[in-house]
């Protein structure tokens, strides 16, 4: 099949590489622009852009796939399916119409539950057992197409937003050729999401990733993991009269009691409103992310100290 492919992060990578490797055409890759990237800040392609050329392929990097130059850009290729992962952007119905079968997204959750831009992320927060991946049919609205083809995951106790990343990115990437193989064959039955159970993966904000001890371990364990590795949950611990912002990168629920954010053993065992966590993981500012033992030995923290 002729496709086009749209995709920005690493996530999305695999799946390029599965399209490429099940021997379709890739007429054009699009990605974000070239963003500010490492502790240079200077403009570095998205790892799709950066897979793409490597791989001897047109890329483009418009600001916005509405500018009616770039609708007929897309027309013109020609495609028989535009595949989409990760791109960041909302198309619009001119582009999702172009290609002569439509356009496919792979999606990190089991829709209609964590529709929108954070799926990996608010599954763990939320404290979900399950999540998966699914190929849908795109329409305008956001990620309410009929789904394709799924595969569910379960989600471990230390599950990370990364680990839970890097174990759904090739489950996915092999799904998308099974979808479109099927496509062409007219054997892929479609099914319309459930209308119970919507529920909305909004971005990120930065404010949720400051830890506020006055939470119960549950909801503090989550909210870690689910914020590793980027932007990280974060809280701060005096030194002298310095604040020093600690990320904390993984954890784990344990037994423990004292006021909120109180350090109650020389391990990282922190109170919180109701019950403790233990931070596992933990990464000071302009340092290397490192597990509790090696932390504390450069930057130990005794029983009673209280964090911020």
């Amino acid at each position: 099949m002729r496709l086009a492919f749209l995709g920005t992060p690493d996530f999305a990578v695999p799946s390029l590489a599965e399209l490429i490797a099940a021997g379709h055409e890739i007429a054009a890759v699009y990605s974000q622009p070239p963003a500010p990237r490492g502790r240079g800040q200077a403009l570095r392609p998205s790892p799709v852009q950066a897979f793409a050329q490597t791989n001897g392929l047109p890329t483009r990097t418009p600001a916005s796939m509405r500018d009616p130059a770039e609708i007929e850009a897309f027309a013109a290729l020609d495609l028989d399916a535009a595949v989409v992962v990760a791109f960041g952007q909302i198309l619009p119905a001119a582009v999702l119409e172009a290609p002569r079968l439509g356009a496919f997204n792979l999606h990190a959750s089991l829709l209609p539950r964590w529709r929108g831009a954070a799926p990996i992320q608010r599954a763990i927060m939320a404290g979900d057992a399950v999540t998966g991946v699914q190929v849908m049919r795109m329409t305008e609205g956001l990620d309410e197409g009929p789904i394709l083809l799924s595969e569910t995951v379960r989600i471990d106790a230390l599950e990370t937003a990364g680990s839970l990343y890097e174990r759904l990115a090739p489950i996915g990437a092999h799904l998308l050729p099974r979808a479109l193989a099927e496509l062409e064959r007219g054997a892929l039955r479609e099914t319309a999401q459930a209308a119970d159970g919507v529920t909305y993966a909004k971005k990120i904000r930065p404010s949720e990733a400051r830890i506020d001890w006055t939470k119960s371990a549950g909801f503090v364990d989550r909210r870690i993991r689910g914020l590793s590795p980027a932007p990280g949950a974060w809280f701060e611990c005096r030194v002298d009269d310095r604040l020093i912002r600690i990320k904390a990168l993984l954890s784990t629920v344990e037994e423990g009691q004292g006021a909120p954010g109180q350090v109650l053993d020389d391990r990282l065992l922190i109170a919180c409103g109701k019950g403790a966590v233990r931070i596992l993981r933990a990464q000071r500012e302009g340092r290397s992310a490192q597990g509790a033992d090696d932390f504390l030995r450069g930057f130990p923290i005794s029983a009673g100290v209280g964090l911020g």
